[in-house]
């Protein structure tokens, strides 16, 4: 299975449509995750075009979307269980927060966003992962979206693109 990662997307402030390396990029994927500030609920449906979807809230997201999508969940995928959650909040870093959503309950995969930095480290048999912003790099050199594959083992990759356009 093969599964897009997408997070921070801050649109329309950030954008006006989804970026046509993200969408170029995301082809073909069987499912496709968000983790959080879509800002509006218009991107579930962009993105929804592509692929089958699901996500989380994060804390530039309204009641809307809070309400469809929840503010962490855990998904599985055949023998994989992925947490997903934002990773917003007070005190800690932003990885941090994120594992410790998921610190009484069994994943094998925990992505989250918030920073717009992409992380990807193990914790403990856990990959922990942050696709960085497919919209708003900050001061990322370059936007980011990432490509989970899920076979004998969790694989994954980020994918770096220069123009939101």
């Amino acid at each position: 299975m093969k599964i897009g990662i997408v997070s921070d997307t801050h649109m329309p402030a950030r954008a006006k449509a989804l970026p046509q390396a993200l969408i170029s990029g995301l082809k073909g994927v069987d499912f496709i995750l968000h983790a959080g500030d879509w800002v509006s609920p218009d991107v579930a449906a962009m993105l929804e075009r592509i692929a089958p979807l699901d996500g989380v809230a994060g804390n530039n997201d309204g009641e809307d979307i809070r309400r469809k999508f929840g503010r962490k969940k855990i998904l599985s995928f055949g023998r994989y269980r992925i947490g997903l959650v934002h990773g917003d909040g007070s005190r800690k870093s932003t990885e941090q927060r994120a594992l410790e959503a998921f610190q009484h309950e069994k994943v094998d995969v925990v992505i989250f966003g918030h920073s717009h930095v992409p992380y990807k480290r193990s914790h403990n048999g856990i990959l922990l992962y942050n696709p960085g912003s497919a919209t708003d790099k900050r001061r990322q050199e370059q936007y980011s979206y990432g490509i989970m594959e899920l076979a004998d083992e969790v694989r994954v990759q980020t994918f770096y693109y220069d123009s939101k356009l």
